[in-house]
């Protein structure tokens, strides 16, 4: 059954990315159904087909073949180790972290209503930057422009949307600049386009290609996204890993403690087998994006579900936990929702008041969310992920079990948090620090709970899932999460490990 299962998804990944497969490719993902990780086989054959300059209709079979067999080879042991002994490579590496983006360094915001307005201008104008590096955006005007044209002449325009209403014919947009305003129509006989309005959150920022018709009508022709180029990612020129985890929650009674005692006992090659001994030696960072404890008075009844229910004994448990982390690993933790920290974007670095056993037991890194950083020349974008619940909730199509295709849809705005005023609260600062300025090599969140990766026009895509069980909360919401699974991925290689630590053990 948990093969069948397997497969069907595989199959689904294939034809989400555009292409199909002959009985014969059938045959070969049926067999190394057996042998290797099939999500990890297809997104490794989907990575290299994008990047060919012709891309098949058809996945070959030989193209199939060859990557199992690569797979296969990468899972042979390597790691060198006496009579039950263990030596790491991430130990004798040195450690290579710059931060490139903290937002804590510069958060400054007093709540004046002019620091909205100055908000908004700077997001507009850094998007518009971004938009005018597009070869199909370069030449866009501004809106006073377009209406000043002659009827039923080509504009293109940088605006954002300031509200959207659709009806049985299309979807009317209004929209504005920092001079002006206007209304679009995008028509439903158009299906492509149309889909494009449909995916759009009020607030973004886009360049909009249209016909201008009487009465300053603007009739939609496409509409572009700022988006992400097409890249190749940086890559470190050693096979060194980093761990990607995030709402741990502890002092809930839904944390599994003992699935993350497992985690702790494989980095130190204590459990697993020789492969799984092998990727934990290559370990030289471990990122933590938010929701390390799980807070008190987060939500109604929460005091139900905890285990601990002060919120200083929550970060001392967390922070023995942390504290059994080897020393020659960097752990790198940026604040979520349930942490003691302002709970509005960007959020500054966990409050030591409360986390000081955390600051106390090791040297950490503590960073503000978002943040940037680099990892041996690699680019990582970290985030807690609010904004997941809004994206989710108004882009058809979206679900919480797939939530980097709601990472995706967050990287082709360039924003973090498109809309102000859903249940992603952010401050008013006169800074927009959620525009993606630089294009991140690992784009990683947490929040929704559940672990699932892909890769986005050279961008890792990685949501880390959690370690806690389904809340009563989740339940409710028919929100099964896959708790438990930590993502590891090789900076060199790119290849994405995801272990299981309730089941691969």
């Amino acid at each position: 059954m948990k093969r069948d299962v397997e497969l069907k998804r595989a199959i689904s990944f294939i034809i989400e990315a555009g292409y199909q497969i002959d009985s014969e490719a059938f045959q070969i993902l049926k067999d190394a159904s057996e042998k290797v990780d099939l999500d990890a086989l297809v997104k490794s054959i989907i990575e290299e087909v994008n990047n060919l300059s012709e891309k098949p209709l058809f996945l070959e079979p030989e193209l199939i073949e060859r990557k199992v067999k690569e797979i296969r080879k990468e899972r042979k042991p390597a790691v060198v180790t006496g009579k039950g002994g263990y030596k790491p490579y991430a130990k004798e590496i040195e450690s290579e972290i710059e931060i490139i983006r903290d937002p804590a360094k510069s958060i400054s915001t007093t709540g004046a209503l002019e620091n909205y307005v100055k908000y908004f201008r700077d997001r507009f104008l850094k998007i518009k930057k971004i938009l005018r590096s597009r070869v199909d955006a370069k030449d866009s005007g501004s809106i006073s422009q377009a209406l000043r044209s002659p009827a039923n002449s080509k504009v293109k325009f940088i605006c954002m949307l300031a509200e959207k209403r659709e009806s049985t014919n299309g979807i009317f947009l209004y929209v504005e600049d920092l001079e002006a305003n206007a209304t679009v129509f995008v028509p439903s006989y158009n299906r492509d386009l149309y889909r494009k309005g449909q995916r759009l959150m009020l607030d973004q920022v886009i360049c909009i290609c249209a016909v201008k018709r009487k009465n300053n009508l603007l009739i939609a022709e496409d509409i572009i996204f700022p988006d992400l180029p097409l890249k190749k990612p940086r890559r470190a020129n050693l096979p060194v890993y980093v761990a990607l985890l995030s709402d741990m929650h502890v002092g809930s009674k839904m944390f599994i403690e003992k699935a993350f005692r497992r985690f702790l006992s494989w980095l130190k090659g204590e459990v697993g087998n020789r492969y799984l001994r092998e990727i934990a030696s290559h370990v030289k960072y471990i990122i933590i994006a938010g929701d390390i404890v799980d807070g008190v008075g987060i939500y109604p009844q929460q005091i139900r579900e905890l285990e601990i229910d002060d919120i200083y004994k929550q970060y001392e448990a967390a922070a023995k936990l942390i504290e059994e982390i080897p020393e020659y690993i960097e752990v790198i933790l940026i604040p979520g929702n349930h942490d003691a920290c302002r709970r509005a974007l960007p959020q500054p670095v966990l409050s030591r008041e409360y986390a000081e056993p955390l600051y106390e037991v090791r040297e950490n890194y503590f960073l503000g969310n978002p943040c940037m950083l680099s990892l041996h020349k690699v680019k990582v974008l970290v985030t807690h992920g609010r904004s997941l619940d809004d994206v989710i909730s108004a882009i058809p199509g979206m679900t919480f079990e797939r939530p980097d295709e709601a990472m995706r849809f967050l990287l082709q705005c360039r924003h973090l948090a498109p809309t102000y005023g859903l249940r992603t609260l952010i401050a008013s600062e006169p800074v927009d620090h959620l525009v993606i300025e630089e294009e991140p090599d690992i784009f990683h969140a947490g929040h929704v709970h559940m672990m699932s990766y892909s890769f986005y026009r050279g961008t890792a895509v990685v949501n880390s899932g959690a370690w806690q069980e389904q809340t009563e909360y989740q339940r409710e919401m028919g929100h099964t999460p896959n708790p438990g699974i930590a993502p590891i991925i090789d900076l060199q290689s790119f290849r994405i490990f995801p272990i299981n630590f309730i089941s691969d053990f």
